[in-house]
């Protein structure tokens, strides 16, 4: 059974080095192809032992993803970007997953998914020095393909085939989206996007995130009102283009939009009450609805201690692809704030030191305080 790595890359030398060298004992040949980099990364590729292959860049992701699958002889393709980072693993363990697929599906007949831990800068959370705290996420991503399958989109392409995709035993770190600019650069080409393709709900998804990550928040609102409603629910970014939405809606944060938000809520409770990050946002959501006017919604305070404790109880699910301590030290930590602000100060030490155990940062902090 042979694996490759295969790459796309473009001024990739802060981190391809690190890239390349964690994914070196998983495969039999790593190729890379370059789009045009003016600094060392093809240096930095050969240094580390891959092909490397020149592509003009034609303003089409999947167009060079293609051309670089076309340089593997392969039977499956590992399809990493430069800022992705394996974490240990075991080639035997992939190769007997691999054969356990194929006697399931067939040869050629599924494709492999990795779990990516993405950090990222989350701005409703601040660090002791009043810095914007970086928190983690998890994705599914289908990155092992098997030999002949290739993209189609001209940005956040996706393997143009049906066939089923399963959870391989393969983790990666991922830090791009602690790196600027890449949304302005990813809103360009969506827009041309979803002007070739305009009933494409995958594109009205990353239209939308996009837009929030660049804080045009207002603008973002038309594409997440119209995945919500257009959206096939089952899918992984339609769940987190409804946890987005009403991040949104609260970051608006006047009546208007907190009512829409409630209505959001309301139509999709059923369906995602069983995740502990739909549960914790609505915690967030009942205290800043509550706060906004007490008189008219004190009937929703208990929802709030309720939220938490339901978020415990689901607990943490990386492979649902959700915010790392929703289920954990964040949802702990919210509790003990609750129960601080309430009085109850037992209980807020007990949900604080839960937190602090799994190493949070702030909820040390409040024990410090009481």
């Amino acid at each position: 059974m042979k694996i490759n790595l295969v790459m796309i890359v473009k001024n990739e030398e802060r981190s391809l080095t690190r890239c390349l060298l964690a994914a070196r004992p998983f495969v039999d040949e790593m190729i890379v192809v370059d789009t045009g980099s003016t600094d060392r990364t093809k240096e930095l590729a050969l240094k580390a032992g891959a092909q490397v292959f020149d592509f003009t860049w034609v303003r089409d992701f999947s167009a060079a993803r293609n051309y670089a699958l076309e340089q593997s002889d392969a039977d499956w393709n590992l399809v990493l970007d430069a800022d992705e980072y394996l974490r240990p693993a075991s080639r035997k363990k992939i190769e007997s997953a691999l054969r356990e697929g194929a006697r399931i599906y067939g040869d050629g007949g599924w494709m492999g998914a990795i779990l990516r831990f993405d950090l990222y800068r989350d701005k409703a959370e601040k660090t002791a020095a009043g810095e914007t705290a970086i928190s983690v996420s998890s994705s599914l991503l289908p990155r092992v393909l098997p030999r002949g399958v290739r993209y189609q989109g001209i940005i956040h392409e996706q393997p143009d085939t049906e066939i089923p995709c399963v959870l391989l035993p393969l983790e990666a770190d991922h830090d791009g989206y602690l790196q600027e600019g890449k949304s302005e650069r990813n809103l360009e080409y969506l827009l041309e996007a979803t002007r070739q393709e305009p009933q494409n709900v995958y594109y009205w998804y990353q239209m939308a995130v996009t837009l929030r990550s660049l804080d045009r928040l207002w603008e973002s609102l038309p594409w997440f009102r119209q995945l919500e409603t257009g959206g096939v629910h089952k899918t992984s970014y339609w769940v987190d283009g409804i946890l987005r939405y009403l991040y949104t809606l609260m970051d608006l944060d006047t009546g208007e939009f907190l009512l829409e938000a409630k209505e959001v809520i309301d139509r999709t409770e059923a369906e995602l009450s069983g995740r502990a990050d739909f549960c914790f946002v609505c915690g967030l959501f009942y205290m800043k609805l509550v706060l906004s006017d007490v008189k008219t919604y004190i009937a929703y305070l208990p929802r709030i201690e309720e939220c938490y404790l339901k978020c415990l109880q689901i607990g943490e699910h990386p492979e649902q692809e959700t915010v790392t301590g929703t289920g954990s030290f964040k949802a702990a930590y919210n509790l003990g704030l609750w129960y601080e602000v309430s009085g109850q100060t037992d209980k807020a030490r007990m949900y604080y030191r839960r937190a602090a155990k799994d190493g949070y940062g702030p909820a040390k902090d409040r024990l410090k305080g009481l």
